[in-house]
């Protein structure tokens, strides 16, 4: 087991194409098991690291960065993975940055209909105001300056054809308990929520993290834009995008 005290970097992740590419890097790993899930303890470009896989979903999410901030002692704890595209304006190979979450299917059922609410409150019995969490200012900026002349490489699927070069950019990310594969959901996402990706776990890492009191951040490769072709899309760009966000964190490790 890592020893306690060090600074340590959580990196979290959902999909087994997620975690392998910063895997595949990590130096002096070894591996625990909690909670049915494996920890890889470690070095990635001379900063100590924890990788977890968590699988899909909030409630894995949670249990990972617990179990990351608990156990393994992280000191800050950053989600890489993929994502659909809400803004109609990104593309796919796009990476979204979250300056701010929101779990969108927290709430409650009123008479006109679903309505949003913070986690963990609702107005009848514990009201709150304001919605969702924010990125610690001055980790977006020590993110933004590590990242002003890092650029993205084009999808090789896209290349030949001329495609823009994919871009980061900064912006509210969704979290929910649902694949989104619905043009209609995706239009109504955006439009409530301006909102720039749509994810199942970000959100619910970052609760976890601001109970404790650790930074956090949230780097989403889109892998289709939540579509009706969504389904198709994920798995022809999922590696590549994945290894796009996982480059991003190796970037940004001596500065979280």
């Amino acid at each position: 087991m890592p020893h306690a005290g060090a600074r340590r970097i959580g990196v979290l992740c959902a999909l087994e194409q997620e975690v392998a590419y910063l895997l595949d890097n990590l130096e002096h790993a070894e591996t625990f098991d909690a909670a049915g899930m494996a920890f890889h303890a470690g070095r990635l470009d001379g900063e100590a690291v924890v990788l977890a896989k968590a699988g899909m979903g909030k409630v894995n999410a949670a249990i990972a960065a617990t179990l990351l901030i608990e156990r393994f002692g992280a000191s800050a704890v950053v989600f890489s993975g993929v994502a659909g595209g809400l803004d109609p304006a990104l593309s796919v190979g796009d990476v979204v940055i979250a300056d701010h979450v929101v779990q969108h299917d927290h709430g409650y059922e009123g008479p006109g209909g679903f309505v949003v609410y913070q986690h963990g409150h609702q107005p009848f019995f514990n009201p709150f105001d304001g919605l969702g969490l924010a990125l610690d200012a001055a980790l977006a900026g020590r993110i933004a300056a590590a990242l002003a002349d890092y650029e993205l490489s084009p999808l090789s699927v896209t290349a030949e054809a001329g495609a823009r070069a994919p871009r980061i950019h900064f912006g509210r990310v969704l979290t929910g308990d649902q694949f989104i594969n619905n043009e209609d959901v995706r239009a109504a996402l955006f439009r409530d929520f301006d909102a720039r990706a749509v994810e199942m776990e970000g959100a619910a890492m970052a609760q976890v993290c601001a109970a404790f009191g650790v930074p956090w951040v949230v780097i989403r490769a889109l892998s289709d834009l939540a579509g009706h072709s969504s389904h198709f899309d994920v798995h022809r760009f999922l590696d590549e995008v994945a290894r796009s966000g996982a480059l991003i964190v190796r970037r940004l490790l001596p500065v979280l």
